[in-house]
């Protein structure tokens, strides 16, 4: 099976408005965007309206959401498991009323006390338990979860991404590899360790790298998150799908990035630098 890659773009790493989003996705020819943001709100809070318009508005741009990059599990792991299985029919709801996606990331929860990972391992089974839950919202819905790997989250590392996917086993969650994330939890040679374990888990993919040295966020393939060895396993394992820019080249928060519209330019640029190094197709 031949590989091909999508580029997508969070397009709030560009700007609040989302017609400025889309008009520099169109600028780089980029033909999806990630949703996470738009006119300074999270995908979750927007109304039935503004779903609308987006809808319109990207359709008039001619560029398809492939993706709702949703808050969900970016939640407290002693919160109850009812709160997020609602947002999550919300997100469906927003899913369906776009049309153009069925693809919802989530996370793995906070554990009670974040300032070391030294002992996330005990919290592994009840996140297990609460993303059963959402798995099987999103089996019922036809929808598709993918679980990002992240810092202050049970499944941060990948040795525990691994556990926890594992044990969720449904078909409805797969894995969206963050290479900077790994790598701001200290997992050195994140792609030679971590593909024996989470390649076959792979259903999506987020474009950003990092330093070691300090965690620092970079374009792709000037950090030392392995992108490039990364895109060399999808394209020889066949992957078809996305490669969602998410840049954090200026602000790298808690729930949200920023790159600016020349951070994003920049960002498109190196990635597209190192599809062609690594011999990955684009399809636009």
């Amino acid at each position: 099976m031949s590989a091909y890659f999508k580029l997508s773009a969070f397009g709030d790493e560009i700007a609040d408005d989302l017609a400025e989003q889309l008009r520099i996705l169109n600028q780089l020819n980029v033909g999806y965007l990630e949703l996470r943001g738009a006119w300074g709100k999270n995908v979750l809070k927007l109304n039935d309206e503004e779903v609308t318009r987006v809808r319109q508005l990207c359709a008039d741009a001619g560029i398809a959401v492939s993706g709702l990059g949703s808050p969900i599990g970016k939640s407290p792991l002693t919160d109850p498991i009812e709160n997020e299985v609602a947002n999550l029919h919300r997100m469906i709801e927003i899913a369906r009323a776009l049309g153009t996606t069925r693809t919802i990331r989530v996370f793995s929860f906070y554990p009670p006390n974040i300032s070391t990972n030294a002992h996330y391992d005990q919290h592994i089974d009840e996140a297990v338990a609460k993303l059963k839950a959402l798995a099987d919202v999103a089996v019922a819905a036809d929808v598709q979860l993918v679980l990002e790997n992240e810092k202050g989250i049970v499944g941060d590392t990948v040795a525990r991404c691994h556990t926890i996917l594992t044990a969720v086993d449904s078909p409805a969650m797969r894995f969206a590899w963050d290479p900077a994330n790994f790598i701001q939890v200290e997992d050195a040679k994140v792609t030679d360790r971590g593909w024996p374990l989470l390649g076959s888990h792979v259903g999506y993919v987020h474009i950003k790298d990092a330093l070691l040295s300090d965690g620092s966020v970079t374009a792709a393939g000037e950090g030392d998150g392995q992108v490039p060895e990364l895109l060399t396993q999808l394209r020889a394992n066949g992957y078809q799908g996305f490669l969602a820019l998410e840049p954090h080249l200026v602000v790298a928060g808690h729930s949200t990035g920023f790159s600016g519209p020349s951070g994003m330019t920049y960002a498109v640029e190196k990635l597209r630098q190192v599809m062609a190094e690594t011999g990955c197709e684009e399809v636009r």
